[in-house]
Parts: structure tokens; sequence; C-alpha cells
């Protein structure tokens, strides 16, 4: 008996919501047409499909997004990083109290080692009589993050080994739900045998056709929700015979105008929300430049400091978005201003090491390098402020200003002497200062973002 299954999958939509009713229109008509021709139909997602830059999930803590996932359908998911380590732990914890579809996520769990019961090492569903699909997920180890938070990541693949060993038993194909990455997938496939398909995500790579490796089919949809993945197998008499992947181009799409007019009313209730709880009242308005130090960026260089409870405070004027104006000041504005998923963090540096990020910082390339990732959601990274560093600058020749003296508190920065230096957590894991990257020592503050650090700020 020959039989068709069809997997569509999206990853790393990122709460990029302009395109589900795109995406929503598309997958239930596509359910209707693969049930008239009696064709069974899965549907998936890869994690980081919420991502608190947007005021529905931050509103909602990302109960919302799990709502819009149950309203389609869903039939499993698994977990990113903006599920796992941006939420603190009792908003994780109940993220999907709601959701009418498994979490399968092997690698998650609490400090005492024991699973939460939300998540599942894998998942067997049923395609049929006599067809079963095993699903397996893992999510990407921020070891230092979970562990902030209250919760213990495994290594994946020794999780991944042990699930699908177990879940081979039951199944007659198996799929893994993996927000690892592109490298690691194609590892994965090369070391664990036994795998299917790898529905991939996390480094928002796109395959429109697939990727062989040693046996497994390798699927991706790219990011934002610009992409809905979309994987035929082929069954006969129980085996798995074939599997083929492609991808949909969701800009051409029709929209749903129902689900337009749910996302514009979820945003509208969210606005309001945020909107209702004051942070402040400004006696004076706070400007921004992007491009030179400005009261607002100040006050978060030094809201940074005393956080952290640092010698110096350093921040990229490129995390405000706007100044703030005199009056109220809402928790509605601080998201607007500063929406990134960014973490304070603290991290020791030698001065001679200080001095090098202080001159790199300087240059006109880092000022206005344009670049999204690492929970950074702005548009340029903009200059680099200090609290509690002094910088004398001379114009030269050449036109350009050059660094002529750096003082720290007053006093010469000495290249030998060990300095706490409080910034956003993007520096520590991003590649844009390496000093900073490999740095011994670096304490994350969570669950807090910046946000919620220059709002305690403005409120004192």
């Amino acid at each position: 008996m020959k039989q068709i299954v069809y997997l569509y999958h999206t990853n790393d939509v990122h709460s990029h919501f302009e395109h589900w009713p795109q995406i929503a229109r598309f997958l239930s008509e596509r359910r209707r047409e693969h049930r008239a021709r009696n064709e069974a139909m899965l549907l998936f997602d890869v994690g980081d499909f919420l991502d608190r830059v947007h005021p529905i999930t931050e509103a909602t803590r990302g109960k919302a997004n799990v709502d819009l996932l149950n309203d389609l359908g869903y039939d499993a998911v698994t977990i990113g990083n903006n599920e796992g380590i941006t939420l603190d732990h009792d908003d994780l914890d109940t993220l999907y109290e709601r959701a009418r579809f498994p979490v399968v996520v092997a690698n998650l769990f609490r400090r005492d080692g024991v699973r939460p019961p939300w998540a599942l090492p894998y998942a067997v569903v049923p395609v049929g009589e006599t067809f079963r699909i095993g699903l397996v997920g893992a999510t990407a180890p921020f070891s230092h993050f979970y562990e902030s938070l209250g919760w213990s990541i495994a290594p994946p693949f020794e999780a991944l080994q042990a699930a699908v060993a177990e879940v081979k038993q039951q199944a007659d194909c198996i799929v893994v739900l993996s927000h690892l990455g592109v490298n690691d997938d194609e590892k994965m496939a090369a070391e664990i045998p036994g795998i299917d398909v790898i529905l991939g995500a996390h480094t928002h790579h796109l395959f429109p056709e697939g990727k062989q490796v040693n046996g497994a089919l390798l699927c991706a949809a790219g990011k934002y929700g610009q992409y809905i993945g979309v994987v035929k197998l082929e069954v006969e008499d129980g085996r798995l015979m074939r599997a083929s992947a492609a991808v949909v181009d969701v800009e051409p799409l029709p929209r749903s105008e129902e689900v337009e007019r749910h996302l514009r009313c979820l945003e509208q209730e969210s606005l309001a929300r945020l909107g209702a709880e004051r942070v402040a009242e400004l006696e004076r308005d706070l400007p921004l430049d992007w491009f030179a130090p400005s009261p607002l960026v100040n006050l978060l260089a030094s809201a940074l400091r005393e956080w952290c409870e640092a010698d110096i405070g350093m921040v990229n004027a490129g995390v405000l978005l706007e100044p703030l104006a005199k009056g109220p000041v809402t928790k509605k504005d601080v998201h607007r201003i500063c929406p990134h998923p960014l973490n304070p963090c603290k991290v020791k540096l030698r001065g001679a090491e200080l001095k090098e990020i202080i001159l790199e910082a300087s240059t006109e390339r880092m000022k206005h390098l344009r670049f999204k990732g690492f929970g950074f959601r702005g548009e340029v990274m903009g200059e680099m402020v200090y609290d509690g560093v002094d910088i004398e600058r001379e114009l030269e020749e050449d036109g350009a200003w050059h660094v002529r003296r750096i003082t720290v508190h007053g006093k010469p920065l000495d290249p030998e002497r060990l300095y706490e230096v409080a910034t956003t957590d993007m520096f520590a894991i991003g590649h844009f200062y390496p000093q900073i990257q490999r740095a011994v020592e670096k304490t994350y503050y969570m669950p807090e973002f910046l946000r919620d650090v220059l709002a305690w700020k403005l409120a004192r």
C-alpha cells in the first residue's frame, strides 16, 4: 500500500507577524486539500517562533504566540533560544500550558536534573494504520544562560542519541526538530544513525531543495516566516521509500483578512497593557544621538555600571532607537525605544584590552556597522558610550579624530590592571570585540533586559 505524507515546517519566525496572515491562509488551504485527497499532513515549528521585540510577545510573555500555533493546528514544536533564555523561569515553565501540541526538546531539564513535564524527549505520531513518525527535538546549549535562569541544558548530541535510540523501537521514520544550526545538523546526520529527516533552524539557513547528508534529508526554511518548508514522504507498506524537500515563498501568497484583524486586535490590546504600566515621570527631555554621547545613552551607560556594580559602564548608542520626551514614561515607551532581548553582562578586562576595544569602537566602520543578531534588533551599532571613562581626542591631518588619552575615574588607564566593565551580552557572545568574547570572567545578569535596567534608572 502506497501512502504520501506531507510535513510542513516553520522556523525562526521571531514574532515577524507581517507574514502570518499569508502563512495561516496557505496552511489552512493546504490542510483542506490534503484531507480531500486522503493525504496525511503534519505541521511543525523548529523554535524561535517568539521574540520579545514584538509588543504582542512582550505583553503576553509569548502566550499569544502559542495561541497562534494552536489556531493553525501545529502538531509539535521545539524551543529555540528565544523561548529558552529570553523568558524568566516561570514564564517558560508556563508558556505552553494552553498548547494543544507536544513540545519535544530532549536536552532541557530542571536544575535538579528532572525533565519539566511539558518538555518531552520525543513523541510518536501515528500516520494512518501502518506508519509512525518518531519526533525528536533539541535546542542550542547556551549553558550559562540556562543555568542563570534555573534550568540545566544537556549536550544536545548525547540527548539526541539516547532519544533516537529509544524512539526507533516505536517508529518507522525519525524526524528531528533541531534548533542547533546548520553545522550541527550536518554533524548530527553524519554521527547519529537512523535519522531520516532533520528540520533545521537557529542559523536562519535556507535549503530550497533540502540537502542529503549520510542518508538524512536536511531541511530549513530561512527566517522571519519568509518561507514555509515542505517535505514529501513517500511510504510503501509502512516503510519510508523516499523523502524530498521544497520551500514555498510566502511573499506572493494571498492573505487571510480574518487573521490580519486578529493580529491588529492583539497588538492594540498588548500596547494598551504596556502603556498602562508607568515607569517614571521625566522632568526634562532625554535626547538621543546614535553617533555621539547624548543624555539618554549616557543614562543607560550609568545604569549598567550601577546595576552590575562595575568600574565602567559601556554601551553602544544604537541599542536605543528613539529619545524620551518630558512627561510620563510607560513600559510601552521603554519597550519601543529598547526592544532587544539583550541582558546586562559584566566582564573583567585588562587595561590594555580595554584600550584596544575603545580604539576599535571609535572607528567609523564600527560606528556605522549595520547588523542583526546576537539579540540586537536595531539598525546600526552607533557610538560607544562610557560611564567612568574619559577619552581625549584630537583632530589630525588625515581629517580623523584620534584617541590621545584615556582616563578611568580621573586616573590614567593602567594597561595591567583588571577593570570590571558592565556592557551587553551581545559583546560577550558576538564576534565584535574578541577581547570580550574570549574573556574568562563573565557574569550574566538575568532575566533582566537592558530595558529593565533603563526603567530602573529612570524610576530612580
